[in-house]
């Protein structure tokens, strides 16, 4: 459970660090718009995210594994732009969340927010501890 907070969090940040470098990626917080309504937003977000990547971006991964090897790896970041979308999607069926301005928008966002992301695991991963990473 403390992993699945700190990873919550973890994308939660690297969602708002990317909002502030990309200009086409931007979060439409909750309509109070004060501090918490933008934090919980970003959770929220955070948390489509880390669902719609959980279950349709392992499917899709599997299923295009040929085109992985085939492009080496370069699918990825169309998938990624394409999961980024779908969470932007999603997230505006419930009135609030993430807005994605185009597909390329997409994709730099998607690369942007998994180097974040990336960079940010690395420093939080001595903080975490041992314990979580045997399970």
């Amino acid at each position: 459970m403390k992993r699945f907070v700190v990873r919550l969090a973890i994308n939660a940040v690297a969602l708002w660090l990317t909002t502030l470098i990309v200009t086409g990626v931007r979060v439409a917080p909750y309509p109070p718009g004060d501090t918490l309504a933008i934090v919980l937003t970003f959770l929220l977000v955070a948390l489509v995210f880390g669902i719609v990547n959980g279950v349709i971006g392992n499917f899709i991964r599997i299923v295009a594994f040929p085109l992985y090897i085939l492009t080496l790896g370069l699918i990825a970041l169309i998938v990624n732009g394409l999961l980024l979308l779908l969470v932007a999607w999603i997230s505006s069926l419930l009135g609030f969340g993430l807005v994605v301005d185009g597909f390329w928008w997409g994709v730099l966002g998607a690369l942007v927010l998994a180097l974040i992301s990336w960079i940010i695991g690395i420093i939080v991963r001595p903080i975490v501890g041992r314990d979580d990473r045997r399970r």
